[in-house]
């Protein structure tokens, strides 16, 4: 199963190890008004010899009638593609929408979203499965060189519990005024995971500074590979603009875009939801 998930790995993210499947199985977070947890199930399509053709994860919660397809890997097999779409859309027959690889952090199971250019058959399999599709953000990936120069330090520097690694905060006086969350994983990789930087307080270098300084942190931590999502919104004014500049300016390259899907009213083919092959495991 690990196999299948890194066959479709991008630049920057780490390999799938144990725990982090085994986190899979726990599933997300739950929003904080749901009181019942979710029901996570990994299903996976065996062929010959019981070899893994395909992994699907997909999940509700008993009290919100909306599925979610997580994450979906099988080495973009348009037919192994659409059994395990198929089966997932008949064990969430009950809900009357399905999202599938809706916002999620960089990690060791997928960027976020669905990469739409490294998995197009991925998305022409939602898409005849009764998707849309929508551009969700970016991907960006930095390799970080050897030696970084000296960067200047304008933020303190907190541990973060969730996402778990540690949170830059820029104030002036008592107000923060700025802030970057970052985290290092497995295989020396690294997540920029937040950047922002009050409106009050833009076009001042406040950003590049930080960013600096976050990168320079994570290098020191052994980081030589940095990912990060660039959400999609509409171009407003010269803001939209400021973000793409200041990643490039640290190296950033896009490497591919990101998509989220939804089906409503789902109607799972019953040949797909019901063929042989696709064990769960709960």
């Amino acid at each position: 199963m690990r196999e299948l998930i890194d066959a479709d790995r991008l630049p920057g993210q780490p390999h799938c190890t144990p725990e982090g499947l085994a986190a899979a199985r726990r599933g997300p977070v739950p929003p904080a008004d749901l009181a019942i947890p979710a029901r996570p199930q990994i299903s996976v399509l065996a062929g010959a010899r019981d070899c893994p053709q395909g992994v699907i994860a997909y999940l509700s919660w008993a009290d919100v009638h909306t599925g979610v397809i997580c994450w979906l890997y099988a080495r973009e097999d348009p037919p192994a593609l659409r059994v395990l779409i198929g089966h997932a859309l008949g064990a969430l027959a009950h809900c009357p929408q399905i999202e599938a690889f809706v916002a999620a952090p960089p990690g060791p199971l997928g960027p976020g979203g669905l990469p739409r250019a490294h998995r197009g058959a991925t998305h022409d399999a939602l898409l005849r499965s009764g998707f849309t599709g929508r551009l969700q953000g970016s991907y960006l990936y930095c390799a970080l060189p050897a030696e970084l120069p000296p960067a200047k330090l304008c933020a303190d520097v907190v541990p973060c519990d969730f996402p778990p690694g540690q949170r830059l905060i820029v104030r002036r006086g008592a107000e923060p005024v700025a802030e970057a969350v970052i985290s290092v994983g497995p295989d020396h990789t690294a997540t920029v995971y937040w950047i922002e930087t009050l409106p009050t307080h833009r076009h001042r270098g406040l950003g590049h500074e930080l960013l600096g300084q976050a990168l320079a942190l994570l290098a020191e931590q052994g980081a030589t590979e940095v990912a990060l999502v660039v959400d999609e919104r509409p171009p407003t004014n010269d803001d939209s603009q400021a973000a793409p500049r200041l990643f490039d300016s640290f190296g950033f390259t896009l490497v591919d875009e990101l998509w989220t899907y939804r089906c409503r009213h789902p109607r799972a083919p019953r040949s797909a939801a019901f063929s042989p092959g696709v064990g769960q495991r709960p």
